[in-house]
């Protein structure tokens, strides 16, 4: 960010949503959306030229789709500081958790409120996870019921015990708060093994250590927690 500016990119092949999100974002004090368009590559290509803080990309455009153009964000170390949110019409939209694999931060729904946009918008910028209990507990554990994916998640040898634990409660939905009083300890503390455990897997930031902990098998999808249970 520049100062406490968050720099805004919109990326959606509906003009009349660009213009609607544009609208409520230009009407808030310390945010400037630097740019719209209309497909994936034109937003990779505006994201590469202005190299927002977030950058707002619909799921399904023309051309090349969100996850693909998110992928490539990602891959790009030119653009690291940059944070995909995905915008979708659908509550339960499998293409989001493919996105969130590809290296996105979090999702909102396109109806969701301007309110929420906004502090979503803020924080994403904080570098936090767009991920709240309750679209965790619902949309991972829905698309996830998948055989873990072992052979390309990162080793779970490299956590401690402790750092295991915190991942997994991550991934279950809870803040660092409800972490802390389930494990009995300070909310800082629980932050900072939740950090280190992002730093020893390679992760963005906690939507992709959520991702891990599901793709490794330290965490099963909620139909197979039913199954056991």
């Amino acid at each position: 960010m520049t100062g406490d500016l968050i720099r805004v990119a919109l990326v959606d092949d509906q003009a009349l949503m660009r213009a609607g999100f544009r609208a409520l974002l230009e009407a808030e004090d310390g945010v400037e959306v630097v740019g719209e368009a209309a497909d994936g590559e034109q937003g990779l290509e505006l994201i590469r030229a202005e190299a927002p803080d977030i950058a707002l990309i619909d799921v399904q455009m023309p051309v090349m789709t969100g996850i693909e153009a998110t992928r490539r964000i990602a891959e790009d170390p030119a653009l690291s500081p940059v944070r995909v949110v995905i915008l979708t019409n659908y509550g339960h939209d499998e293409y989001v958790f493919e996105a969130l694999r590809a290296g996105a931060s979090g999702f909102l729904l396109k109806d969701t409120e301007p309110a929420d946009l906004l502090q979503a918008i803020q924080v994403v910028a904080r570098g936090e996870a767009l991920l709240s209990p309750s679209v965790t507990r619902t949309l991972i554990g829905e698309f996830v019921s998948r055989p873990p994916d072992r052979a390309t998640a990162p080793g779970l040898e490299c956590l401690t015990r402790r750092e295991r634990e915190v991942t997994a409660l991550a991934a279950r939905g809870l803040t660092n708060e409800e972490i802390a009083e389930h494990m009995v300890i300070s909310p800082f503390t629980a932050k900072t093994h939740i950090s280190r455990a992002m730093t020893k897997l390679g992760a963005r930031d906690r939507a992709q250590l959520v991702v891990f902990a599901y793709e490794s098998g330290l965490v099963a999808a909620r139909g197979a927690d039913q199954r056991s249970g």
